[in-house]
């Protein structure tokens, strides 16, 4: 049986039981999880750059900055919140039906992901861009790496996006810890 939580979902039972317990846990289907930990974000310091970090609500670049992250599930729809120091930074994640993408959406902006496991973490390959609901072509959606996984004992995540023309629109990495329910 098919689990009807996003990422199981997504996944497939069998791929989802081959990775390690944090991440399960980090992407599971408790209605509610609380994380803490640290990011390390960079990014391009020109005007373009930092523009388009604010309109998409993107944290602002600085190195070790305390990261709080809640994620609230219904189904197969997960709201993510991220606190970084420098920025709150809220995405809707979520499926559509007769797709086999993650949709992310981040304000104007809605990304579609394929999701693979590679050894003890998930690797998100983006494979459609809109902007206000308008497929971007290829060539202006630029590069997207994201990575959540197991390391040191921690769940670790990273994400860099390469955009054409402006270079490094953001590079987030860090880890979370999850936190008892209450905190």
């Amino acid at each position: 049986m098919t689990s009807t939580a996003l990422f199981p979902g997504l996944l497939g039972d069998d791929i989802w039981r081959q990775l390690p317990d944090v991440v399960q846990a980090m992407h599971g289907a408790a209605p509610l999880l609380r994380a803490k930990g640290l990011a390390n974000v960079t990014g391009a310091d020109h005007f373009p750059a930092r523009c388009l970090r604010r309109l998409l609500g993107l944290p602002s670049p600085g190195p070790q900055q305390a990261l709080v992250l809640t994620i609230e599930r219904r189904g197969t729809r997960e709201v993510w919140t991220r606190r970084f120091t420098s920025r709150r930074m809220q995405s809707v994640l979520g499926r559509r039906s007769g797709s086999p993408l993650l949709y992310e959406r981040l304000r104007l902006a809605t990304l579609g992901f394929a999701l693979q496991r590679d050894g003890d973490a998930i690797d998100w390959q983006l494979r459609s861009v809109h902007v206000l609901g308008v497929p971007l072509p290829r060539a202006l959606r630029g590069k997207v790496l994201s990575r959540s996984g197991f390391r040191d004992g921690r769940y670790h995540f990273s994400v860099a996006v390469q955009l054409p023309l402006l270079g490094e629109l953001i590079g987030y990495q860090g880890w979370l810890e999850s936190l008892p329910h209450g905190h």
